[in-house]
């Protein structure tokens, strides 16, 4: 244990870190790989490999995720910023490189291979990409007459043509919600909210008539007709676990199930530890999100507010449409489960997420004393 009456950097950040947060983030990573053990084997099998290659790999993916998570939350606010900055402008860069050179998997060009390692760009853009708009946001709340909500569309608009691009429509749509949820909080106009939603809506009908992949998904969820095998297994597997599953390793839906380790680890936990066992996880993930949006409507800082709320709502958005592909309420969607589902790029990104998050919301008293003073003679107050 660290003592209180230490001062160097590992007893500062211990005694000012949100630790219900890092043990948050720590038990979903210790599910995820608990969870590796009962989805994974079955898949490395069926695709000719050892029964736990991706276990290991699981392993080897966490080590520079925790260490990019800690890292990252020694931070201040300014780093935050600075790495953000640098983290966009280098994804960004490696989406535009996957669109030529990527690899090509399932018409979609999305990966890039860097040192015999594929690393997916879009993933860790999106932390990246809400930091920054958070801070273009502040400024413009701070000074209105830095055009900052005009660079956050800008950009936003560079990001959204990248991903379709690619084309990755899960991605599109959880950024978009994320960014509008973030443009509301800073005070968007009524008038952007209907233009914005009617541009949204014109942009998922056009999506549904320009690509064949998007068209089929949305008539099999409406009309349950085609090639749904994936989704159909996946509910049998919710079925047959019940309330608290056949037990761990006793899974046999599962070993149908293409992706079981990473767009459909959900239905695995359902099969193998039960309903309650899902309801649970379901919970730590919203008491996340709401401890997220509690922090950012007592921080007085606009720039924290935003960044704070925009990340944990995209942990939060990911995983509703995760586990609403699973439960057949959304249509069919490959999309990890944050710090659950097996991936490289997928679990470092959600790490780096999870690092700002933590960054952010450290208790600085001295910091806090600064920002109250400032909004209360921003706002005519007088000072304390």
């Amino acid at each position: 244990m660290v003592s209180r009456v230490e001062r160097g950097a590992l007893a500062e950040w211990f005694w000012t870190i949100d630790r219900v947060f890092l043990a948050l983030f720590i038990l979903l990573i210790g599910i995820g790989f608990m969870l590796s053990f009962a989805a994974s084997p079955a898949v490395a099998e069926r695709i000719g490999l050892e029964p736990f290659h991706f276990v290991k790999r699981h392993a080897l993916f966490l080590v520079p995720a925790i260490a990019a998570m800690i890292g990252i939350s020694f931070m201040t606010p300014r780093q935050v910023r600075r790495t953000a900055v640098i983290l966009l402008i280098v994804s960004l860069a490696m989406m535009l490189f996957a669109l030529f050179f990527g690899i090509e998997v399932k018409g979609s060009r999305r990966w890039v291979n860097i040192a015999a390692l594929s690393i997916q760009p879009s993933e860790f853009m999106k932390p990246a990409f809400v930091v920054v708009c958070a801070w273009l946001f502040s400024e413009h709340a701070r000074q209105p007459e830095i055009p900052g909500n005009l660079f956050a569309i800008i950009l936003f608009g560079i990001v959204v043509a990248l991903l379709v691009a690619q084309p990755d429509l899960g991605q599109t749509i959880l950024t978009t919600a994320v960014w509008g949820g973030m443009f509301f909080m800073a005070g968007m106009p009524w008038l952007w909210i209907i233009v914005l939603g009617g541009l949204g809506a014109g942009g998922f009908v056009t999506a549904y008539y320009v690509f064949d992949h998007v068209a089929q998904r949305v008539n099999k969820f409406l009309t349950g007709e085609g090639d749904t095998f994936q989704v159909d297994t996946a509910k049998e597997a919710i079925v047959h676990g019940t309330w608290f599953g056949v037990g761990p390793g006793e899974g046999t839906v599962k070993r149908i199930i293409p992706d079981a380790h990473t767009d459909f680890i959900f239905s695995v936990a359902a099969e193998e530890f039960g309903a309650i066992f899902c309801m649970v996880l379901v919970l730590i993930f919203a008491f996340l999100v709401l401890r997220g949006l509690s922090h950012a409507y007592k921080e007085k800082n606009d720039f924290n507010r935003f960044a704070v709320a925009g990340l944990v709502l995209q942990i939060g958005i990911q995983s509703i449409i995760n586990i609403g592909v699973n439960l057949q309420l959304l249509p069919a969607k490959g999309m990890t489960l944050p710090l659950i589902s097996y991936g490289g790029s997928s679990m470092t990104a959600i790490c780096v997420t999870a690092g700002f998050i933590l960054a952010l919301t450290r208790h600085r008293p001295e910091k806090r004393a600064q920002d109250r003073t400032m909004f209360r003679v921003t706002h005519g107050l007088p000072a304390e």
